[in-house]
């Protein structure tokens, strides 16, 4: 029995001294192996991967040639706006100097002073053309922000009776320039007897279908049906579940919306649809300065400064939200 006794503990103590070693062995392992989650881990492996083929495909010196390039694309685009800005400081003298030189050398703020005499001068106070022109931007822009972002909330949510009808037309009219559909507005303008009326000028901007192209493709993107599913059973209204959830989810494609209406509003004359001389806009009154002959050629430059500035404010205001919009939409 003794000897039994000796031979069971002689084994039990084998075993625990085998599971001892195990355990040490399995740490070892442990401390080896990531502790991470599995998908967190793949996913670094992919990113990690992603950057080693990036790195491979593209050597150092074909990193310096797209820089160069780059540098030579985004000096020949800043070209133009640096020579508007000089020639509005420029005398008569250098402005008509050939060949044209980009950098003023003798600054003046006379063709500033001399748009002042000239606006002081016209039959239509300058006031009220900047008045016209800021109402009927603030106008058309908003108002196509809210009809746009308003149809396209159900077209790209819900299923609606000839949805892939209606999204077909708004495609379509795309193609058109304005110069074909200026016809057909005037003549819609006319019967409704909105010609010489700040309508003329809003309703072809709050009508036009690249808006509810943008907002729709970007709330299919952004807006995930199960958030509205769960503010509906929250007792959130169609309304404040537009208001509240989706519009805040694309504010890129609003903004964008915004600086392109405004881009094109704050340029358009209304020449075509308004023949009142106290209902016409900004543009309208400097283009006519600008036929004025050589003499008026400060002035001009000067007018074209001011016309320039408020977009490209806008646009370096909100350019991170503008690009963001363009990679999500594919737009060019």
């Amino acid at each position: 029995m003794a000897r039994n006794m000796a031979a069971l503990n002689d084994e039990e103590t084998k075993k625990q001294l085998e599971q001892t070693k195990k355990q040490r062995l399995n740490e070892k392992k442990s401390k080896a192996i990531d502790s991470r989650p599995f998908a967190e881990i793949a996913s670094f492996k992919i990113i990690y991967k992603s950057k080693k083929k990036k790195r491979i495909n593209r050597s150092k010196a074909g990193d310096i040639a797209l820089f160069i390039f780059l540098a030579l694309a985004g000096t020949l685009s800043f070209l133009p706006l640096l020579l508007i800005v000089m020639n509005a400081f420029k005398p008569l003298d250098e402005i008509f100097l050939f060949p044209p030189r980009f950098i003023v050398q003798n600054p003046t703020l006379d063709n500033f002073s001399d748009l002042g005499v000239v606006l002081e001068n016209s039959l239509v106070p300058f006031s009220r053309y900047f008045f016209n022109t800021v109402l009927i931007t603030i106008l058309g822009t908003v108002g196509h922000l809210f009809v746009a972002s308003m149809c396209a909330y159900p077209l790209a949510k819900y299923k609606v009776p000839g949805a892939p009808l209606i999204m077909g037309l708004v495609t379509y009219s795309l193609m058109f320039p304005s110069s074909v559909t200026g016809i057909p507005n005037y003549m819609v303008l006319n019967w409704f007897g909105l010609i010489d009326t700040y309508w003329s000028m809003v309703l072809p901007i709050i009508a036009s279908s690249l808006g509810l192209y943008l907002m729709k493709q970007f709330m299919i993107q952004l807006v995930p049906m199960e958030l509205i599913e769960s503010a509906k059973i929250d007792g959130a209204s169609e309304f404040k579940i537009y208001r509240s959830i989706v519009m805040p989810l694309v504010k890129p494609a609003s903004i964008t919306l915004i600086i392109l209406n405004f881009k094109a509003l704050w340029a358009a004359d209304g020449s075509t649809y308004i023949y009142r001389e106290d209902y016409k806009m900004l543009s309208y009154a400097l283009n006519q300065i600008a036929t004025a002959g050589p003499a008026r050629q400060g002035t001009l430059a000067a007018v074209s400064l001011i016309m320039v500035t408020v977009p490209v404010v806008m646009f370096i205001i909100s350019q991170s939200q503008m690009i963001e919009t363009m990679a999500h939409s594919g737009m060019k």
